[in-house]
């Protein structure tokens, strides 16, 4: 019988950043659904000084991943490596390892290594594999140069908030009405179209087509994460113009609801978005009011929509 065949890939790109700010951002797992597209969601499982379990959810070729990864971080080498302990089908196994190399104080290379099985070493499949990667990978190390240089402006670019709702009642109720986005447009005001779909169980991808404040519409796509009576976390795919990235997550806690979302902004389309005299401030309070907004008036409607059921 033939040895599975274990095939090997490496990607590079060089960034004009200090080797270590630039290693810290592969280190720091909770920030890549906002740094990297291809990452929907990370969960730290252990976490330790040199060694960590990480379980992540990802889009591959379209498809939404999710696998388990145990890392060692070699702080003094600039390396992270990776395996994935229990893969997703057509992978059979993964692995891999970042290394980050100084070529100057102000400039470094990083280089992003990948060895993979596929399922049976089907043919088709392991090109699926190899396209995934590559795909993947180039995304990841574009987006890695450009948060590691646009580091000293984007915390100007980079929000956090969250906005929450007291509720007492049946929680389950309140998730359900989150959970159920598909008929959002029938019971919230600033939704015209949504498309939801769910082929597995707890991972929704959501098309949505939303009202804004001034009578125009934009339309977002999002994958959502889906831990029963708990929480939603998301990740938009297709945003706004004024945004490069947007996450979040719905919390159900007793005695409250909450909203959390993250965004980075694009600080190229401020101007076009809001007008000339424009600046990222100004976006940053219109992002915040238009989000924060919308959340609330979810959230609120939720609460409503529980209590007339109940009622």
């Amino acid at each position: 019988m033939a040895l599975p065949v274990t095939h090997h890939t490496e990607h590079a790109i060089t960034v004009a950043a200090a080797a270590r700010r630039v290693f810290g951002l592969i280190v720091d797992v909770g920030r890549w659904p906002e740094t990297f597209p291809p990452t929907v969601h990370v969960e730290h499982v252990e976490r330790g000084e040199t060694e960590e379990r990480i379980r992540i959810w990802a889009t591959a070729n379209g498809q939404v991943k999710t696998w388990t990864s145990r890392r060692l971080l070699d702080r003094e080498r600039l390396s992270v490596r990776f395996r994935q302990e229990v893969s997703q089908p057509p992978v059979a196994a993964m692995g891999g390892e970042w290394i980050v190399e100084p070529l100057s104080d102000t400039e470094s290379r990083v280089r992003l290594l990948h060895d993979f099985r596929a399922v049976d070493d089907d043919p088709e499949q392991t090109e699926w594999i190899r396209r995934a990667i590559d795909h993947n990978s180039a995304a990841e190390l574009a987006a890695l140069r450009a948060a590691a240089e646009q580091a000293e402006n984007r915390a100007e670019l980079v929000l956090t908030f969250e906005d929450t709702v007291e509720f007492t009642g049946d929680l389950k109720a309140a998730y359900a009405f989150v959970d159920e986005a598909g008929r959002w447009p029938e019971r919230l005001p600033h939704v015209a179209r949504a498309a939801l779909a769910e082929e597995t169980p707890g991972v929704q991808t959501l098309e949505m087509e939303t009202r804004t404040a001034d009578g125009s519409s934009h339309t977002t796509s999002s994958v959502r994460i889906c831990f029963p009576h708990e929480r939603i976390v998301y990740k938009q795919l297709v945003t706004p113009a004024l945004m490069t990235a947007h996450t979040g997550a719905w919390l159900f806690a007793e005695g409250r609801i909450t909203s959390v979302h993250t965004v980075v902004l694009n600080e190229q389309a401020v101007t076009e978005v809001l007008g000339p005299d424009a600046t990222v401030a100004d976006a940053r309070r219109f992002v915040r009011g238009a989000l924060s907004r919308n959340s609330t008036t979810t959230m609120e409607h939720a609460v409503a929509h529980v209590r007339r059921e109940r009622g």
